[in-house]
């Protein structure tokens, strides 16, 4: 895709949205009028910035803003707080946390409410849809992370909504990402109980527990997926195993293999770049840090304006959406932002909402190729909105390709990185065998 990688930061406290160039170092236009919650930050199919705001119990908005304009230009007030916002990596859906327990799911392109549900007991603090956008994945403040279907069938079939609950957690969860594989991924949450939990999502089982030296508020994987990186707030990130066997005999506890430390207060947030090797932390202390996680080095450090850092975003900024440009691209980006999220559900909907939703895929029992459905998903999605005379279908269809295109870097770099793992341990086995037959 064209654009430049950005990093994105923003604040609890009213301190705007920071952004800089992640290679140059160079800061970007700086966004007005921001105070988002913990996961309440993302990006829209690069096209604009959504948040939720938090800026009293009892009541909330969701802006956007353009990549070229400080001030926020599109305002929502839904019908409750929203905490945690997802988007799918086409941008035709957010989904809402709400302090209720409920999860809203709107049309990006007409800010239609699609559908609302109760998902949980208490507030939902984190939402993340699996890599092939086929599932959304919720965690709440009553511990339990789960799994949602959009499918009728599988849907009656299972009784509920839900295709996994997880109930482990005995503390408020603070942190999901997913894997690749879509119904076949692991799945890493993090709680305020110290531990961080890998789940299958194929089995629904649990896979591995890391307990750890203090509470985790942030969570990234790797993406070769042989380690996640975990923010504490002790101001460390801890390293820690995905598949290796590691004893306790190290001083933070079994499966943790190192640390980065340079915050001075907790870190509350962490993203990777693109190619997967700068590691980007976000800080109570207010600064922003970019890992090299082969070398452990510092690459680069940001200030955020004032006050703490609890959301960042490594995203890719369109290369005309330079505030030099503005006057002569605002009708053009303009023309990117939707109208304000509906507040309620329209009665009219309620009886099509889940055809209009992603479809859960098959798990890895019933289809092999299921890291693959998203395309056949998008294009059925795509015919049905041309069906309704949607404004979304237009462009859906020329973001397929750009998405296509991403993943398939994505998945080169994956191979490569397996393959050069894989060289390494039939090096190493070698050389094993070479040592044990010159000391027999």
């Amino acid at each position: 895709m064209e654009g430049t990688e950005v990093v994105v930061a923003s604040s609890p406290v009213d301190a705007g949205i920071s952004c800089w160039d992640l290679r140059s170092g160079a800061e970007y236009l700086h966004h007005r009028s921001c105070a988002s919650p913990p996961h309440g930050l993302v990006c829209v199919a690069d096209r604009f910035l959504a948040s939720s705001q938090l800026r009293d119990s009892s009541s909330g908005a969701v802006f956007y803003w353009s990549w070229h304009k400080p001030q926020v230009e599109v305002k929502s007030f839904p019908a409750e707080p929203i905490k945690p916002l997802a988007a799918n990596r086409e941008g035709t859906y957010i989904a809402g946390g709400g302090l209720s327990g409920d999860i809203y799911f709107w049309e990006v392109a007409s800010g239609r409410l699609l559908k609302k549900w109760h998902a949980h007991y208490r507030a939902v603090t984190c939402l993340v849809f699996s890599d092939d956008e086929s599932l959304l994945i919720s965690g709440a403040e009553d511990g339990c992370v789960r799994v949602w279907i959009f499918d009728d069938v599988r849907r009656e079939e299972a009784g509920h909504l839900y295709e996994h609950s997880f109930s482990e957690h005995t503390l408020r969860v603070t942190g999901i990402v997913t894997g690749y594989g879509g119904g076949n991924a692991i799945i890493v949450s993090a709680s305020e109980d110290r531990t961080c939990k890998v789940w299958s999502l194929s089995t629904g089982r649990l896979l591995r527990n890391v307990v750890f030296p203090s509470i985790i508020d942030a969570i990234a994987l790797d993406p070769g997926e042989h380690v996640f990186y975990a923010g504490s707030r002790d101001g460390k990130i801890y390293i820690a195993a995905l598949n290796a066997v590691v004893s306790s005999s190290n001083s933070y506890g079994m499966h943790i293999i190192g640390s980065l430390s340079d915050h001075s207060k907790a870190v509350t947030c962490l993203a990777f770049s693109m190619d997967g090797i700068l590691l980007v932390s976000g800080s109570e202390d207010g600064m922003v840090r970019v890992w090299d996680t082969k070398t452990h080095n510092i690459f680069r450090i940001f200030k955020h304006g004032k006050g703490p850092v609890n959301n960042t975003l490594v995203v890719r900024r369109p290369i005309d959406s330079n505030p030099r440009n503005s006057q002569t691209s605002s009708k053009k980006h303009g023309s990117l932002l939707s109208p304000p999220l509906d507040k309620y559900l329209n009665s009219s909907d309620e009886n099509r909402d889940a055809k209009a939703l992603i479809v859960c895929q098959p798990t890895f029992s019933k289809s092999v190729d299921a890291s693959y459905c998203s395309g056949h998903i998008i294009v059925d999605q795509i015919k049905e909105l041309q069906q309704q005379g949607s404004s979304a279908a237009a462009e859906m269809e020329m973001e397929r390709l750009k998405i296509d295109s991403q993943k398939s870097m994505q998945m080169v770099q994956q191979w490569k990185k397996m393959y050069e793992n894989l060289h390494q341990f039939c090096v190493n086995e070698l050389l094993d065998v070479d040592r044990a037959g010159v000391s027999n």
